[in-house]
Parts: structure tokens; C-alpha cells; sequence
């Protein structure tokens, strides 16, 4: 009797896990946090035909919403919670060079930890941890 395949179990996102009722827009990306360390977080996302501009290589606005992504995990990491209330109060992405290959990797770090501004730092990279952008994203802490 042939063996009966099971299919393997898929890999929550950190919004799935802490958020299941709701559909957040970094599940849309299929975006995963994959490493704490002692200064930020990394976080990848993969490349899909349908986040690629014309020319093949990442749509420089999905970057833009990982890097946004990436400040919020970071933020979250550095308070040490699960959930604060925060919105995105600026953005800068200096794109360096075209990014493809199978994913990109977000490593994150908190420049500033203030009482109402955090200032955060997100290195967009290829799949061989070349640097692709570099991002500048503060966030307005709330309540």
C-alpha cells in the first residue's frame, strides 16, 4: 500500500501568530522574521514574479513596505512586547543597486529610542547579502 504524503506545515508569519483573525499586509508579502539578535531582527521576504517592476528585479515600492515592516519588528523587538500601538511618521529608502534572486533580507536596528520617535535603520539585501537599499524609517509611538 502506497505511503500517504502529508503536506508540510507552512510557516507562520510573526502577524499570523500574534494576529490570526486579522490579514496583515506582511502576510500579503510572505514576510517572515527569521533571527533576533542583541541590536534589531532580521527578516526576509521572497521574491515573487508579482513584486518585480518591468525590468525584472524588485518593485522599489514593495521594498519600501519591507523596510516599513521591518522598523515595526524591530521597534517591537526593542520595547520588548508583542503590541504597541505606532504608526510610521517618516520613510527614506536610498535605493543602491537592483535587487533579485530568490528573497530579500531586512536586517533592522534601532538608531533612537525616544519616548514618542524611534528612529530605526533597515538594510535591504539580495540573497548574497549584497546591499541593495538602505532605509531610514521612524515611527510615532502611540498612547
Amino acid at each position: 500500500m502506497p505511503k500517504k504524503q502529508t503536506a508540510t506545515p507552512k510557516k507562520k508569519s510573526v502577524a499570523e501568530s500574534l494576529y490570526p483573525d486579522r490579514i496583515a499586509f506582511e502576510n500579503t508579502l510572505g514576510l517572515r522574521l527569521v533571527k533576533r539578535h542583541k541590536d534589531g531582527v532580521t527578516l526576509e521576504c521572497p521574491i515573487r514574479p508579482d513584486i518585480l517592476n518591468g525590468v525584472g528585479v524588485m518593485h522599489g515600492g514593495v521594498l519600501a513596505s519591507i523596510a516599513d515592516e521591518a522598523a515595526w519588528h524591530v521597534i517591537l523587538d526593542a520595547l520588548g512586547t508583542k503590541d504597541r500601538n505606532m504608526t510610521t511618521s517618516e520613510l527614506k529608502v536610498n535605493y543602491l543597486r537592483p535587487i533579485a534572486g530568490k528573497k530579500v533580507i531586512a536586517r533592522g536596528y534601532v538608531v533612537k529610542m525616544g519616548r514618542t520617535l524611534c528612529v530605526t535603520r533597515i538594510d535591504l539585501m539580495d540573497d548574497k547579502k549584497k546591499l541593495g537599499a538602505l532605509a531610514i524609517v521612524t515611527y510615532m509611538l502611540l498612547g
